[in-house]
């Protein structure tokens, strides 16, 4: 390796080889006795087990074996679907996983921090989080936040020579550095493992932990009553209580926080097939509530492509032709009016261009693209960036930071002097002391400046001065202006459609950039953000803040976009954030959900996110709201589905012997039931595609119980459907002797798998297949608990005739019809739309 070259790509294999991948001490896999264990420590699954020792004690063979199956079955059920989440979650943090940008065989390349090994050359910029232990070979005002490392909060100057740590954040300057420790062997590394990280409940599951106990606590109060009015009728004590339990179990839907889980991942893994890469697992219910969307301007609402138009010196103007950066199009006018401006450009300047990989390939801008938008003008001139900047080396440099909101660098000249040159935005120079050119001067380039502002471009002001030498201390002061540059970013062809979609769905957009006002108010007035007359917050006024609310705010440093954050979570409501650079991380952490830019946001942004757009889009959050939406209510739905059940088997055993019916079901039944109810059936509701107009509705209230919005009253709606089928096909039976409590057995299971149709968002149409194959798989075992011997020995159940069976059957159909026109004639509040039937 030389210090210019790195190292090779065979030597970095082969460290990675010999080092293993750099990544920090993995908490190890859960075994698989460990999982069934957790299952079995859960209160319900501890009531069964009670209840399978008391019926292997009495001799009761049939009901221990029903009560061992449903013990194995919902264990099997909850530790696959852990894994499964487990998995979708780890394939979500490979998606997410840090890059870094290396030196290796003479070339800068990005590469997964996983690869990193040691004596790699790093190169590092402000919002790089370092991925390694280094020590620093070159920099160029250089400093590293340490505070997550040390706890210290003051960033620390790194000189050549000093060494750097893993997990540490450039806040400013930029260097290289050699990698001298990776992984575990690193300052962070060493920390982790003396972490165990513990597994956290989504905000979601604890409320769904509250609500289980609220359930549990009203279905072992109403099974004691069932099992007091057993006792009193004479029913013998075994049978009553091992019936109170079966009740228990089967009211309460057990599998509901797995089913939580894997809903979550899964969606997750939705979100990101379309580009959304979800790092937190709780912003995918979160993001089913959002009511506020703040989003930055560049590269969010325009692509990020920046394009110079016009060039404006105090002798001449032009315009510059050709799109993209490739070096295509010219200059009106002459050309050489304007050397001095493009090549102070190209001097102060960090970014690089990068030709087409192939012939359908386009030139990319590697850095900054608005200093990527100069090379480019400045190439049309005829200037070549390698040749400017050999013959002009840089000496010193202040790299650009939002509060000073320009960069100066300093380059020595063919004579042995220097030139400072400075390049930032026009308030940020055209005054005293910074440029020293008479006052008429500047006032003419601060109207330029506005004009092009008004008309929605970007503007950068030049100025330079010549020295003797290096200055021990860099001062931007005492310039001469050389010239403004006009730089245009066009809105995105899809962010005037995702801001409609944001207003449809009732999310408010709000604009929070550092550009100038007149360029903030052209583009959201374009893309709808704000009408033409509406008020655009200039932040730079005194108490701009305090004006009230607005959909613009402009000149916002990082400090202000966080008191406007904290300003619009106060009135109430759920707050999206974007962001790329390394001064959005604290209000990207602050906000509910913080989004980050994949492509062109820096590390430490997209760290601080629990969004990560892969392809930078605004539409990409639009989507992922929609499919965050969608969990939501495909949770909701299980729930009706669930409790709903439940609270029909409570009522007719209560009710039960009111009609002359003195044990409806027996224990072995229920769980039966309960067994083929809440199983895959359950579990495949979790994938119904997206409700039809989800994206009409506004958003739900973030203190909405998971039960609100009439979900209760959906429930008991629909139990009392299914208790009065249930009652009536047994009071029926038992009145023209037919075998009634075998009939009253199979009409509660089919009404319920009915609900379950029901329940379908596009009924009528082949979406989601697995839950239409779920229900034909219940249907026909619950068929087989009555004709097949050995399960009818277990269950207690007696065949049907052909003309019995088909009478259940056809009043089962109520249980869907039910589901059907509760939501017609009861139509939900927001995600929660009558399904849409297909055509």
């Amino acid at each position: 390796m030389t210090p210019l070259s790195g190292l090779t790509s065979a030597e970095a294999a082969s460290r990675l080889a010999r080092d293993g991948a750099n990544l920090l001490p993995q908490k190890p896999p859960v075994p698989l006795w460990r999982r069934i264990a957790s299952q079995l420590r859960d209160p319900l699954i501890i009531v069964l087990l009670i209840a399978a020792v008391l019926t292997i004690t009495t001799g009761d063979w049939a009901d221990a074996a029903v009560i061992m199956l449903v013990i194995v079955v919902n264990t099997t059920v909850g530790v696959v679907q852990e894994i499964r989440a487990d998995r979708a979650i780890t394939a979500l943090a490979q998606l997410a996983s840090p890059e870094t940008r290396v030196v290796r065989d003479g070339h800068q390349q990005q590469i997964p921090s996983s690869d990193v090994v040691v004596g790699d050359l790093l190169i590092l910029a402000e919002g790089d989080v370092v991925p390694a232990d280094a020590e620093v070979n070159e920099s160029a005002a250089l400093l590293v936040d340490e505070s997550a490392l040390t706890g210290e909060s003051v960033p620390v100057d790194k000189p050549a020579g000093k060494p750097v740590s893993s997990g540490t954040v450039v806040v400013r300057g930029r260097g290289r550095a050699e990698v001298t420790a990776t992984g575990a062997a690193s300052a962070s590394g060493r920390i982790a493992t003396l972490m165990v990280k513990r597994a956290r409940l989504t905000p979601l599951q604890r409320r769904l932990v509250g609500v289980g106990r609220l359930l549990a606590g009203v279905a072992v109060l109403l099974s004691a009553v069932v099992l007091a009015l057993g006792l009193v009728r004479g029913q013998p004590v075994e049978l009553m209580v091992i019936t109170a339990i079966s009740l228990v179990v089967a009211a309460v839907p057990e599998s509901l926080p797995a089913v939580v889980t894997l809903s979550l991942a899964l969606g997750a893994r939705r979100m990101a097939a379309r580009s959304a890469l979800v790092r937190k697992l709780p912003a995918v219910e979160t993001l089913g509530s959002v009511t506020a969307l703040a989003t930055d301007k560049t590269g969010t609402l325009t692509e990020g492509r920046m394009v110079a138009r016009h060039l404006w010196t105090p002798q001449a103007e032009a315009t510059i032709s050709g799109t993209g950066y490739a070096p295509d199009g010219g200059i009106t006018g002459d050309a050489g009016a304007f050397e001095a401006l493009l090549t102070a450009a190209v001097l102060c300047n960090d970014a690089r261009l990068s030709p087409p990989q192939d012939a359908h390939g386009e030139w990319a801008a590697l850095g900054d693209p608005t200093e990527a938008a100069l090379l480019a003008a400045a190439a049309k001139a005829g200037l070549d960036r390698r040749d400017v900047q050999n013959g002009f080396p840089r000496l010193a440099e202040l790299p650009f930071d939002s509060d000073r909101k320009r960069m100066t660098t300093v380059h020595e000249l063919p004579g042995g002097a220097v030139r400072l040159i400075c390049k930032g935005a026009p308030e940020a120079l055209l005054h005293h002391p910074v440029i020293t050119d008479d006052t008429d001067l500047l006032a003419r380039a601060a109207a330029q400046a506005d004009r092009y502002a008004q008309a929605g471009y970007r503007v950068l002001a030049v100025a330079s001065t010549d020295l003797d030498a290096v200055p021990a201390t860099l001062h931007e002061s005492d310039l001469s202006l050389l010239g403004l540059i006009a730089i245009l970013d066009p809105p995105r062809p899809a962010a005037a459609t995702a801001v409609a979609d944001c207003k449809r769905a009732g999310i408010r957009p709000i604009l929070i950039t550092g550009d100038h006002p007149g360029t903030a108010r052209a583009i959201a007035t374009e893309l709808g953000i704000i009408a033409g007359g509406d008020r655009v917050v200039d932040c730079r006024e005194p108490a701009a803040l305090d004006q009230g609310q607005a959909g613009v705010y402009a000149r916002a440093t990082p400090e202000q976009k966080l008191d406007i954050i904290q300003s619009l979570q106060a009135q109430g409501g759920v707050l999206a954030m974007t962001g790329d650079g390394v001064n959005d991380g604290p209000a990207l952490r602050r906000a509910d959900i913080g989004v980050a830019m994949g492509r062109r946001g820096t590390e430490v942004a997209r760290q601080a996110a629990d969004l990560v757009l892969a392809d930078d889009n605004l539409d990409t959050v639009v989507a992922a709201v929609e499919e965050g939406r969608r969990v939501y209510a495909n949770i909701r739905r299980f729930l009706v589905y669930g409790l709903s059940g439940g609270a029909a088997e409570i009522a007719v055993m209560l009710l039960g012997p009111f009609v002359g019916l003195p044990l409806p079901l027996l224990p072995a039944q229920i769980l039966w039931i309960n067994l083929l109810t809440h199983g895959l059936p359950g579990v495949a509701l979790g994938g119904e595609p997206t409700v039809p107009g989800a994206m009409a509705d506004p958003p739900r209230p973030p203190s909405q119980s998971i039960l609100g919005a009439d979900l209760w009253q959906r429930v008991i709606r629909i139990a009392v459907v299914l208790t009065a089928v249930t009652l009536g096909v047994a009071v029926w039976a038992a009145a023209t002797g037919r075998p009634w409590q075998s009939m009253a057995f199979f009409a509660l299971g089919a009404t319920q798998l009915g609900v379950a149709l029901g329940s379908r968002t596009r009924p009528g149409s082949m979406a989601n297949p697995m839950l239409l194959l779920a229900v034909a798989g219940a249907f026909v075992l619950q068929l087989a608990a009555l004709y097949v011997p050995p399960l009818r020995q277990l269950l207690g159940t007696q065949p049907l005739t052909a003309g019995d069976l088909l009478i259940v059957t056809a009043l089962s159909v109520l249980g869907y019809a039910a589901a059907r026109l509760d939501r017609i004639l009861h139509p939900s509040r927001p995600h929660e739309s009558p399904a849409v039937p297909s055509r």
